[in-house]
């Protein structure tokens, strides 16, 4: 049988970042792709200019339909709007036993807020717990631990041992906010931590790269991938679809990455 990944995530009408990221990183690396859409958003690559969420009955209906059916064997969760929202896909994924890969999405890549404010304690509180893997980039680490952005490894590592701290059970600190030629990413599970690295590709078509990740990891988690590799094959076909990315030339602001760089090229 071919594996099953869901992601419950957000719609973005770009199509690169969100439920159509998501569902096309998961075709590229072989698994099949069911979505919940909490959200519909109007956005493109250069602003996010509405959001309409979806109520908690709708949500709550397209999980337990493709959980009915469907033999889901990994779960990405992405952008899920308020605290009404969140709590309603915490209590329909709990108990399911399926590996649950957090993606903290808060603002988008044209800079505009996803997650507002008052959904950050829900978040903490009834999802980190919840999570196999919890995916923060720099700027989402310090929000969900109230403090400022790490600017050093040993700053990322002591954040990401906090953030397990706070429930989840292992933590991928995301160094794609920081400086340097050399971006580093930290995987944290128990007492190791595990070292990823990759010359920084300066590029203005990174839209999706967080979505893209995280079901990346979730579809190596589908098929049966431990932990550490399934991280290290996400961060390697990442690597690929941003350094694919300008070829696409789509959007005249944030363009998307290329999810099918392996697939097939644009000259």
């Amino acid at each position: 049988m071919v594996p099953i990944a869901l992601t419950i995530a957000g719609s973005d009408s770009g199509g690169g970042a969100g439920i159509q990221a998501d569902l096309k990183t998961f075709s590229a690396l072989g698994v099949y792709g069911a979505s919940v859409i909490t959200a519909l958003t109007a956005q493109n690559t250069r602003a996010v200019t509405m959001v309409e969420p979806a109520t908690p009955a709708m949500i709550t209906a397209q999980i337990d339909a493709v959980f009915d059916d469907l033999d889901v064997r990994a779960l990405k969760l992405g952008m899920l709007g308020g605290p009404e929202a969140i709590a309603t896909v915490a209590q329909r994924v709990q108990g399911r036993g399926v590996p649950i890969v957090l993606d903290p999405v808060m603002v988008a890549k044209s800079g505009d807020r996803l997650l507002p404010p008052e959904a950050l304690e829900a978040l903490r509180q009834q999802l980190l717990p919840l999570a196999a893997l919890v995916t923060p980039n720099l700027p989402e680490a310090a929000d969900l631990l109230g403090t400022t952005q790490a600017t050093s490894e040993a700053e990322m590592a002591e954040q990401g041992h906090a953030l397990r701290a706070m429930g989840a059970d292992a933590v991928l600190m995301k160094g794609g906010h920081g400086t340097g030629e050399i971006c580093v990413d930290l995987l944290i599970e128990g007492g190791a931590t595990t070292r990823l690295t990759a010359r920084r590709h300066i590029t203005r078509n990174t839209h999706g790269t967080g979505c893209t990740l995280s079901a990346a990891i979730a579809a190596g988690f589908a098929q049966g991938l431990p932990l550490g590799a399934a991280v290290a094959r996400a961060h390697a076909y990442l690597q690929g679809a941003i350094l694919a990315a300008d070829d696409l030339r789509v959007g005249s602001g944030h363009g998307p990455v290329h999810h099918f760089h392996k697939v097939w090229a644009h000259d």
